[in-house]
């Protein structure tokens, strides 16, 4: 059985119809209106739910898991008016309204998607009633332009995958073991469906900027060999002096939940 399958077990798909286009989610235990207050994951940018694909299962064994598909990745529509996080935050904060009936949420956010529910959390702070930030950028901490590989039509299919092993292990994990020929067919198909490629505030210190707005307990966690901090990760808690909590996993690149899922997962479930 693939990572996908397995992740997809007992899994619901629920559609959000909007003017834009629909907003795609997938649920773990969301029928149950008994269990423990929902748990919202945003994946980070070029990707979808499946940034999540060795958590949703463990998590779901504590709480309800909505993992959605941010509008202009995966399975959801975009907005003609969204180019970046800025724009993103409030169509977000209108889908979590919606599912959630008002009611906050604790919302786990990685990268792009972690940054897009900080400034989501500055902006609306009583639709967020916890926040754990994963790697996320917008800190004004990017110290180098990472040798990320690009696309050309003429390419093969091999030399294409070969691209995506570059850029996985350039970017998103410390080590190349780490990747296999099923994670490059993930990673394959959430590249093809993003289609908010010009993002550019990333590399800005807007977070940093948005965390003076937040009222909602706030805890991060970092790979600590993130490729995006190289040379400033100490730098971060002193930076985002906002959180409660700070924690580092060890042997862990930027995509910390998929590489090191163990480490990880004893590192948020005290949050939960």
């Amino acid at each position: 059985m693939s990572l996908i399958q397995t992740a997809l077990q007992g899994a619901e798909r629920r559609i959000q119809p909007y003017p834009w286009g629909d907003a795609v989610w997938h649920v773990w235990g969301g029928s149950n209106a008994a269990a423990a207050p929902p748990l919202v994951l945003l994946h980070g940018g070029s990707g979808s739910w499946t940034h999540w694909v060795r958590n949703v299962q463990y998590l779901s064994q504590h709480r309800p898991v909505w993992a959605l598909d941010l509008p202009g990745f995966g399975d959801s529509g975009l907005p003609d008016d969204v180019r970046d996080a800025d724009n993103l935050a409030p169509y977000v904060g209108h889908i979590l309204h919606d599912s959630f009936g008002g009611a906050p949420v604790d919302v786990m956010g990685f990268s792009f998607g972690g940054m897009t529910a900080g400034l989501l959390a500055a902006a609306q702070p009583a639709c967020i009633k916890q926040l754990i930030l994963v790697g996320v950028p917008g800190l004004g901490l990017f110290s180098e332009v990472l040798p990320m590989r690009g696309m050309s039509p003429e390419m093969s299919e091999v030399q294409q995958r070969a691209v995506h092993r570059h850029n996985l292990n350039a970017m998103m994990l410390a080590h190349d073991s780490s990747i296999d020929e099923e994670l490059i067919d993930l990673q394959q198909a959430n590249v093809a469906r993003d289609r908010m490629r010009r993002r550019r505030i990333a590399k800005t210190d807007v977070l940093a900027k948005a965390q003076s707005a937040w009222t909602c307990p706030v805890h991060g966690i970092w790979g600590a060999q993130d490729a995006l901090y190289k040379g400033t990760l100490d730098q971060v808690p002193h930076i985002l002096h906002r959180l409660d909590s700070f924690t580092l996993i060890p042997d862990a690149g930027h995509w910390v939940m998929y590489e090191r899922t163990d480490a990880f997962h004893a590192a948020v479930t005290p949050l939960l």
